[in-house]
């Protein structure tokens, strides 16, 4: 049920009339916190800025919990690329340790393979993302969003009785 809920407020944030950057940059968002370990500094900021700022919270949960799968898919990968950074090139082995040394350093956990490689390769693949998703948007505005809506499939779903039960469960006020 949780996971529909997602879905509809994705959908509706689709259809409405708010600015694609605006929803490109919350997938864009969510998009680096799902790929990269949860509980560290910098995904806090990120959740904090997307709170503070316009765009779009909905297309922010909803990229967080579609990436969090395929991060697990990519984590040996992420390793890797963390590996490399942090042990394998010399030349900034002493800016690692001077970062370290910092107080707020731990609570980034960039010493951990995984999340340095995951962040790096987020970090890098942020603005192909956010053009990805702002032009994935207009669309399915201008044209596969009428021919969705109209499709036998959609049809079939909005008429079965659990799609019924659904809605009425979704209406309902506490």
């Amino acid at each position: 049920m949780f996971f529909l809920q997602f879905i509809s407020k994705f959908i509706k944030v689709l259809r409405s009339g708010e600015a694609p950057p605006l929803i490109a940059g919350g997938f864009t968002m969510g998009f680096i916190v799902g790929l990269t370990p949860f509980m560290t500094l910098q995904n806090i900021l990120i959740l904090l800025v997307a709170i503070l700022t316009k765009v779009n919270l909905a297309s922010v949960f909803f990229a967080m919990f579609l990436f969090s799968f395929f991060a697990y898919i990519f984590d040996p990968i992420f390793h890797n690329l963390g590996f490399f950074l942090l042990a394998q090139i010399e030349n900034i082995k002493p800016l690692w340790t001077v970062i370290y040394n910092w107080p707020i350093a731990p609570f980034t956990r960039f010493n951990n393979t995984v999340v340095m490689g995951s962040l790096v390769a987020a970090l890098l693949l942020s603005f192909p993302v956010y053009l990805a998703a702002k032009k994935g948007i207009i669309l399915y505005r201008e044209t596969w969003g009428e021919k969705i809506e109209n499709s036998k499939f959609v049809k079939a779903i909005k008429g079965s009785a659990l799609f019924k039960w659904y809605v009425k469960i979704r209406d309902l006020e506490f």
